[in-house]
């Protein structure tokens, strides 16, 4: 079964250059950051390792590139060549060779006058990696990914995040014992910030994903 697919948000800048080949031009930012704690996510953060795009750019993962998702607003594929995808030290950066439709002048214009400011990318987890922020806060690490597309965005709303608060919710049942309700008169010990680190593998790492295999995942274990 194919693993359901999940987007976050980048607000960094979107940069909208000339191209040498002439047409509308060539539009890029960072659709993810690595090692940067998101935003509350509902009981925990998350962040990207460096490595969690390598087997999708390794494996030439066919990748769109869509304004907000969007089907109808295709702007590029790494299939055509017209979408490049490349990862340095401060995340998973695209480039896209806008199309002369009415979805790449569009986005010509919108970027032109700085209304485009976030970036975004759609993928479905492979692995993840569940430990604590130094605060003591619930840290889910995406190990890797299979990345589906990249996207220029218009709002900050694209933020799905019921997959990994499902993941959330099966990782802290699995730390909860049943009869780890404190007895009366006693105090609940609080975790130790740091200490436990879960990683799942979620689906094998491999294109395309299976349709028909069952999978297991790993057993958690602790580091």
């Amino acid at each position: 079964m194919e693993r359901e697919l999940e987007i976050r948000t980048e607000a960094r800048a979107v940069e909208l250059r000339a191209s040498e080949s002439g047409g509308l031009g060539i539009l890029s930012g960072y659709a993810a950051v690595f090692n940067r704690h998101s935003q509350n996510l509902g009981g925990f953060v998350e962040q990207v390792d460096p490595a969690a795009f390598n087997k999708s750019l390794a494996d030439g993962v066919p990748v769109m590139a869509r304004g907000n998702h969007d089907d109808a607003m295709l702007l590029g594929t790494t299939w055509a060549g017209t979408l490049r995808l490349s990862v340095d030290g401060t995340g998973l950066r695209y480039e896209v060779d806008l199309p002369d439709t009415s979805a790449g002048r569009d986005f010509r214009e919108l970027a032109a006058r700085g209304d485009i400011k976030w970036s975004s990318f759609a993928f479905r987890t492979i692995e993840d990696e569940w430990g604590q922020t130094e605060q003591g806060f619930d840290l889910r690490t995406l190990k890797a990914v299979q990345l589906v597309d990249v996207a220029p965005v218009n709002s900050p709303a694209y933020l799905d995040t019921s997959v990994a608060v499902r993941s959330f919710e099966a990782v802290k049942a699995a730390d909860t014992p049943p009869d780890s309700t404190p007895e009366e008169g006693q105090r609940a010990t609080p975790p130790t910030p740091g200490a436990t680190t879960r990683r799942r593998a979620l689906l094998p790492l491999s294109y395309p994903p299976s349709g028909s295999a069952q999978r297991t995942p790993k057993s958690p274990t602790a580091s």
